[in-house]
């Protein structure tokens, strides 16, 4: 059912499961004192660093970052989106997921279209899986088997046959109640300008079902099996089908690999079908269009490595220099990003049948690394003996790493082109335009506002906090400079008594704090990655885009001094205060959090246990 699911629920259902107990079905646990850990499910491991808080309800892993609650980890684990994450949470409890709007009348008339272009195209996929088993599938039966598809190749792909007639699928459909006008919609049918007739977009071609995240078909593509033009052909533009985020063969991807590291884009249907037949079962192909930072941003969501895969020819090149402006600017650390080319005149397809899967991945594995490539870009058709040739080099260089994320990699580079140009790394930097922070906002992979149900996620809870104008209080300007310097966090006491829960931003604070203890984030960039599309990334995010006016040389004693006052103000702050102020907020109508009302009986019992005394 369409609609967002309130706040509210999510609240009460978060409050009902145990993430020790969501955790432990899939992870083995052992008792740690108050806390449990395991091996860390999300990156490979030998010793446990994965922690799982039952007082907290939260895991957290000190090696690779990964922390959230049960909702989290379910969606991470699972591969799931929020809603269907959220709904098996709930059938674990007995409850029914509600929605807002469900009452409203056009909620129920975008609902009611949502259900039918999802019978429609299932329809339609389904019709054309039953045409290629028919006598008329013949020449596609022939097709795919000269193609060396095996039947369960097929069967997990879902590809069918389109027949030669003008009105076959238009027929079958129209006896099913579904309307001309739906299917004109969703890119089956194509109407005539001038006479206002329908017919088959699809004719006489292999089908290829293109599947969402969740396995439902949105779109089809099609392989001429005659001489007809063109010799593929793509659904259009419809209410669920977006040429330039969605991918072919991304949900078979994430069906056949449990543990996914590493995702290959290649150009065409058949590339990535030919490559799964021979046991590759991590290639995808992008719709007819250039990699986009959409398809990455959801690549990057999954694995940490992507491998570009093209032809060796000019057009291969120029494909892969634009693949690379495109993934530059999201390359946090700990992303990978490899540049293969084929010999001239194979592609994936035929590559793969004459050398077989293991060189093929041998060549996977072997790929440029985006460094080489890009230095190699740089270098071509330049004699670097010249000083204006290096020149050159080093400015093509030099606005590549502009856009690449503060980061080790990018300072890796810029080593490395002080070693090839003989300049001094310092003079570099000086010449360095400071990159915009990559907020989660431009790196997320939600749909834009007002698509289609079909893919819908509601979006995330806005924060919730009291602020008088722009000003930060002092806490918050404690948070902002250490999203901006994220080295200062070496200069805090050990203890984190003095960053209260009960200060705007205090508990994030907190958070952000041991994060940067965990060692492994030291830039901005992959700061705000981590907290990439939740409500705290939101905040993180908007402090980020905030100008801190405090000078480099004075953000260390800045710091020190805001710690200080935090400290002396705790000194004098009694329980009893502590407690009056959460009652307070409590009786004012304000809800206060778990750990808040937590917080509030832990003083109550501990002013009761004085009084006694």
């Amino acid at each position: 059912m369409a609609g967002q699911i309130p706040q509210r629920f999510i609240d009460d259902l978060l409050a009902r499961v145990d993430v020790v107990e969501v955790v432990g079905e899939r992870v083995q646990l052992k008792k740690a004192g108050k806390n449990y850990s395991g091996l860390c499910p999300f990156h490979q491991e030998k010793s446990p660093s994965f922690t799982v808080s039952q007082d907290k309800q939260f895991y957290h892993c000190f090696g690779c970052g990964a922390h959230g609650n049960a909702l989290r980890f379910v969606m991470e684990y699972d591969n799931l989106r929020f809603p269907e994450a959220v709904e098996q949470l709930a059938s674990r409890q007995g409850l029914e997921v509600p929605r807002e709007g469900a009452d409203d009348p056009r909620a129920q008339v975008r609902e009611k279209k949502r259900q039918q272009g999802v019978n429609l195209l299932e329809l339609s996929a389904s019709f054309f899986r039953e045409r290629l088993a028919m006598g008329e599938g013949g020449k596609a039966r022939d097709y795919l088997a000269r193609r060396g598809l095996s039947q369960d190749i097929v069967r997990d792909f879902g590809i069918g046959y389109a027949p030669d007639e003008w009105e076959s699928l238009k027929r079958h459909l129209s006896g099913q109640g579904i309307a001309e006008s739906v299917q004109v919609e969703y890119g089956l049918l194509v109407q005539r300008e001038d006479s206002g007739r329908s017919y088959d977009r699809f004719r006489d071609r292999v089908m290829f079902p293109i599947r969402d995240w969740k396995g439902r078909t949105i779109a089809f593509g099609g392989r001429v099996l005659g001489d007809a033009k063109p010799k593929y052909l793509n659904s259009p533009e419809t209410p669920v089908f977006h040429k330039g985020r969605e991918l072919y063969g991304l949900y078979e991807v994430r069906q056949a690999n449990r543990q996914l590291e590493r995702v290959v884009i290649v150009e065409g249907y058949m590339d990535v079908v030919a490559l799964a037949q021979f046991g590759i079962r991590n290639a995808v192909a992008t719709l007819g269009t250039s990699t986009s930072e959409e398809h990455l941003n959801r690549l990057f969501r999954l694995v940490g490595e992507v491998v570009f895969c093209f032809d060796g020819d000019n057009a291969g090149r120029q494909a892969a220099r634009r693949a690379l402006e495109t993934v530059l600017p999201l390359m946090i650390d700990g992303r990978q990003a490899r540049f293969l080319f084929l010999p001239e005149g194979e592609d994936p397809d035929s590559l793969v049948r004459r050398e077989g899967p293991e060189a093929f991945a041998d060549r996977i594995v072997c790929a440029s690394p985006l460094s080489e490539f890009l230095f190699e870009q740089a270098a071509e058709g330049r004699d670097l003996q010249r000083v204006e040739e290096r020149e050159r080099f080093a400015t093509m260089v030099l606005k590549a790493l502009e856009r690449l994320p503060e980061g080790v990699l990018k300072s890796l580079l810029l080593s490395e082109l002080s070693s090839r140009t003989g300049v001094e790394q310092g003079r570099f930097k000086a010449l360095l335009k400071t990159p915009e922070p990559v907020a989660p906002a431009a790196m997320a992979t939600e749909m834009p506002p007002g698509e289609s149900e079909y893919f819908e996620e509601p979006p995330l809870p806005q924060p919730q906090r009291k602020r008088q104008g722009n000003a930060l209080g002092l806490m918050s300007r404690t948070l902002q400079l250490l999203v901006h310097e994220p080295e200062l966090v070496e200069r805090l006491p050990e203890e984190l008594d003095w960053c209260a829960d009960n200060e705007s931003d205090g508990r994030l604070c907190r958070e952000v704090i041991r994060l940067l203890r965990a060692g492994r984030y030291r830039s901005m960039q992959v700061l705000l990655a981590h907290f990439q599309g939740t409500e705290e990334g939101q905040r993180l995010s908007e402090l980020a885009r905030r100008e801190l006016l405090i000078p480099h040389t004075a953000r260390a004693t800045e710091l020190d001094g805001l710690v200080a006052h935090f400290r002396q103000r705790l000194a004098q702050y009694s329980p009893q205060n502590e407690f009056d102020a959460l009652l307070a907020r409590e009786k004012g109508g304000e809800k206060l959090s778990r750990e808040e009302k937590q917080r509030l009986m832990e003083l109550l019992v501990a002013l009761k246990s004085a009084g006694a005394r």
